[in-house]
């Protein structure tokens, strides 16, 4: 699925004019946004000083606050707008890397700080760079990788390389969630070590995400971190890399502390994200291991379930 995303004039929060459906796509063969109305957007800023429910609104997007379609509803975008008009401020919290939302970022606007890659990357849309960048070794990618399969046979693999204009590289049998992004199919495994990457996502022909996470995690330990981020996305990073640590780096640089943060995610990958955070608040159509962790649950994502609580604590 497609990411879409809101303008800002801090750190991601929604720029000041109204806005209607944004919907990211294909248009002439290449991918980009397609949005009505006008999108503005400015600098990050200095510290937020006046007394607020929470000074950072942290979001994940694919399931989160994209609607299916790849739409951030009015609910929502109103939501954020009247947080930011509080002093409030939004960043994007998401598992794809820079490559994978970079163009969304642009075409919408998006001015402020992004993490990206679970955490691998800080990305400053302002400026078109990446500010912050973790790479996974590649020969301890390839012995975890080694534990793996001698535990449950050959899996399927695919990278993301560093970089913000890389395709991801996928090796024989993966299949891609998101057949919409740019991606590259190389015939031998070992063509997917040639460049820098900063994650290893992993496929089972037999075995369910739950259940490859669960082995990864128990043959590997500590040497990579192993994270499920969606269908079909069992991903190995950095170790000590994840969205709680992205996240503490974005807000130390917009100097703010976690218990100033509320965050919202759907998936595993989510749960640094919430124990870096004051608050955290689960989707209904969440992962039921983040729901378990989560400081409340909210609406889906289809019923704007980041809108109904920010209308709570911002209107």
């Amino acid at each position: 699925m497609g990411a879409a995303s809101l303008s800002t004039r801090s750190g991601g929060v929604p720029g000041d004019r109204p806005h209607v459906t944004w919907r990211v796509g294909s248009v002439g063969g290449r991918i980009g946004a397609r949005f009505v109305g006008l999108v503005r957007g400015g600098p990050y800023p200095c510290r937020v000083t006046s007394a607020l429910p929470y000074a950072l609104i942290a979001t994940d997007l694919d399931g989160t606050l994209l609607r299916a379609g790849d739409t951030v509803s009015r609910r929502s975008y109103t939501a954020l707008a009247t947080a930011r008009a509080a002093g409030a401020q939004h960043i994007i919290v998401t598992g794809r890397p820079v490559p994978q939302v970079r163009h969304v970022l642009y075409g919408l606007g998006y001015r402020g700080l992004a993490v990206c890659g679970q955490g691998a990357q800080v990305y400053d849309a302002a400026r078109g760079r990446v500010i912050h960048s973790v790479a996974l070794d590649r020969d301890l990618a390839e012995v975890a990788l080694g534990k793996i399969e001698a535990e449950i046979g050959e899996v399927y693999v695919a990278v993301n390389r560093v970089g913000v204009d890389v395709e991801m590289r996928m090796g024989p049998g993966y299949r891609m969630p998101h057949p919409h992004l740019a991606t590259v199919r190389v015939g031998r495994r070992a063509e997917l070590w040639a460049a820098p990457i900063n994650k290893v996502l992993l496929q089972h022909p037999e075995l369910d995400d739950d259940e490859l996470t669960r082995v990864a995690r128990s043959v590997v330990g500590d040497l990579v971190n192993v994270t499920m981020a969606g269908e079909h996305t069992v991903e190995l990073q950095p170790p000590g890399v994840d969205k709680g640590s992205g996240l503490a780096l974005a807000a130390d640089r917009l100097g703010i502390a976690a218990p100033e943060t509320i965050a919202f995610g759907d998936m595993p990958n989510d749960i640094p994200m919430f124990a870096r955070s004051g608050h955290g608040v689960a989707m209904a159509n969440a992962h039921r291991e983040l729901k378990a962790v989560a400081d409340e649950v909210t609406s889906s994502n289809e019923e704007d379930g980041v809108a109904v609580v920010l209308e709570r604590l911002y209107s």
